[in-house]
Parts: structure tokens; sequence; C-alpha cells
């Protein structure tokens, strides 16, 4: 464990320092949440700051670790991961700035200052998914030697920028609750601030469309963990056979978040799906279970690889 971190201290020197930046947020926020007795839309008002301060750890890491893979620098990738960590830094100080002033960062119109927020912060994620783009067309065309950990970080890098597109109905004018001061929403049918998932939040009575978001940006760390897990406990089967999974997961991982968006979209909770949802999952299963048998039937036998 010692090594691997003495490892990660030597990745991407700015986002190694947004990481550290914000597991320090992280436990400030995780303070205020447990000595702040303020609730904002039904959760207490910390609770949005950790979550992010969390994902950025995450994201910030994960970044980190796949431009290791690269077998040299890159300046244009350099420069997309400045952008990021700058966007980053924009995004926290107004989430935490409208926290201290006791107002919701997103969907907030209620004023000039706070519709001026919002704004930049849109702004700022706009720009971000570009530079992720740069990221991920930049380990496109570079050759990472190891083939099976550079599907992965191709299909989780681009899965990512799919969730990051499903935020994208929160701010749709179908999205406008009709109350003053607030000019988007979270969940679909019910207003934002209902009764919802713990921790998570999210809604249990109506769509959510923050789920498909998750999902979807958390392939990034999903794609490269199945890779590792592969090369782990699957170790026998040949190169080729462990691409072709993390492809197929990869399909089956896109779809999903899809799925997901289109159920929230409905109006429907994630965990009270309708005939069509079931219908679709049940697709889904048989088409990935059938994708995989196939994968498996056509791998390379280990003595046939000795003969050739």
């Amino acid at each position: 464990m010692t090594t691997v971190l003495h490892r990660a201290t030597h990745w991407n020197r700015p986002l190694m320092v947004l990481v550290g930046a914000m597991a320090v947020l992280a436990v400030v926020a995780t303070a205020g949440v447990l000595v702040d007795p303020r609730v904002l839309t039904g959760v207490p008002i910390w609770l949005k700051p950790l979550k992010f301060a969390v994902s950025f750890v995450l994201y910030g890491g994960t970044l980190a670790w796949m431009l290791s893979l690269l077998p040299r620098r890159s300046r244009i990738a350099e420069g997309a991961v400045t952008v990021i960590v700058a966007v980053a830094v924009v995004e926290m100080a107004v989430i935490v700035g409208q926290v201290v002033r006791g107002q919701a960062s997103h969907f907030n119109d209620s004023t000039p200052l706070n519709t001026a927020l919002f704004a930049t912060m849109g702004a700022a994620i706009m720009v971000l998914f570009l530079a992720h783009l740069v990221l991920g067309i930049v380990v496109l065309i570079r050759r990472i030697p190891d083939r099976v950990a550079a599907t992965a970080v191709r299909w989780g890098l681009g899965l990512s920028l799919l969730g990051m597109l499903a935020a994208v109905p929160m701010t749709l004018p179908t999205q406008d609750p009709g109350i003053e001061g607030i000019s988007g929403a979270h969940s679909v049918g019910v207003p934002d601030g209902g009764p919802g998932l713990p921790v998570v939040g999210w809604s249990t009575t109506g769509g959510d469309l923050r789920i498909g978001h998750f999902v979807g940006l958390h392939a990034l760390q999903a794609l490269p963990i199945l890779a590792i897990l592969l090369s782990r406990f699957a170790a026998r089967l040949d190169e080729r056979t462990r691409v072709r999974l993390l492809v197929v997961a990869g399909g089956a991982y896109g779809v999903l978040t899809v799925l997901l968006t289109w159920q929230a979209l409905r109006g429907q909770p994630l965990l009270r799906p309708d005939a069509g949802t079931l219908a679709a999952v049940a697709a889904l299963v048989v088409a990935s279970a059938t994708a995989t048998g196939l994968v498996l039937a056509r791998r390379r036998r280990p003595e046939l690889e000795l003969v050739a």
C-alpha cells in the first residue's frame, strides 16, 4: 500500500495537488454536515460540497493514473489537465461560497449574483467537458503498451463524457419547476428535496437525472477496475479475449447509462421500474450475456498458443 501511495505522488502533479486539496475539503465538509444544522432542499447544506469534493478526488486521481500509462509526456494532455484543475477550483469555490451564504449553488436564479454564479458554473462545466474530450483523444491516438489497460482507459474516458451529457436535461426548459428563482431540477415529476435514497439522495417518488449522470461518470473507475480484475483473476484468458470482454462491458455500461437517464426522464423512481424499463433491462442482460458467451467461446486455448 505504501508503495502504491509513493508511486501516486509521482503521477501528474497538478491533478494530485487537486486530489489533496479536495480530500482536505471533504474532511471540512464532513465536519460541516455534522455541526452545521442548516438544511437546503431537504439535506444538510454541506452535503453537496462533500459529494463534489469526493467526486473530484476520484476523478483527479483516476485521470492522474491514466496519464501515467502514456509512454511519454503530452503537452496537449498537460494543457487539458491545467484547464480541468482550474475549472474544478472555480466549481468548488462557487459551491462552498454559496454554502457559506446559505444559498443553493445549482439552478438558483433568485438574484443577479446567484444567476451569475450558476452561469459561471455552467460555463466551467462546458470547458471541463471539452478538456476531458481532448484528454480522451490524446489517449485514443497514443499507443499504450498494455492493450487491456488501454481499452479500459479509452472506454472509461468516453463513457464518462456520456455521463456528463446525461446531466444536460437538468437545465432544459422542461425541467423548470415553475418556482420563482429556480431554473432547473434534478428530479422529474416531483420537486427536488423530497424523499430520497440514503447518502445519494436520489428521489424515491419520481425520476432522478443524477442517477444516469453518476453511473456514466464513474465508468472512469469501473472499466479500469474490471480490467484489473480480469488481469488478476482471469489471467488464463489471452489478451485479445480480455480486450473483447472489456468492449462488451463498455457497450453494456453505455447502454445502461442511457437506460437510467431514459427511466428518469419518464418520472420513474429507480427502484420502481415499469414494464418497459424491466423489458429494456432484460434485453440488455441477455444481449450482454450472449456477447460474453460468444467472446469466451472464441478465446484462444493456451495449448493452441503454444503450438502457434
